[in-house]
C-alpha cells in the first residue's frame, strides 16, 4: 500500500473515477445492444443519435479511444442501413 499521503488520496481518486467511468461505459454497452436488438428502421434511426451522442461522451471522456468510437457508429449505421 501507499506510504504518502498524496498517493492514498491518488489511490482513492482512481477508486472513484473507475466506478464513475465503468457506469457511463456499461449504460452505453447496453445502448448499443438495445439498439442492434432493434429490428424495425424507425425505431433504429430514432435510437440511433442518443447512442452515437453516448458514445461520443465515452471519447471526450477518455474512456474509448476515438477510433473504437468511429468503428463503433459506423457498425451501428451499417446495421441500420442494413434493415
Amino acid at each position: 500500500m501507499a506510504n504518502h499521503q498524496s498517493a492514498i488520496k491518488r489511490n482513492r481518486q482512481s477508486e472513484k473515477k473507475k466506478v464513475h467511468n465503468k457506469y457511463f461505459a456499461k449504460s452505453t454497452r447496453n445502448a448499443i445492444k438495445q439498439l442492434r436488438n432493434v429490428s424495425k428502421k424507425a425505431e433504429a434511426e430514432k435510437l440511433y443519435p442518443k447512442v452515437t451522442s453516448m458514445i461520443d461522451k465515452l471519447v471526450k471522456r477518455n474512456i474509448v479511444h476515438k477510433n473504437k468510437a468511429a468503428n463503433l457508429k459506423s457498425k451501428l449505421e451499417k446495421h441500420i442501413n442494413g434493415l
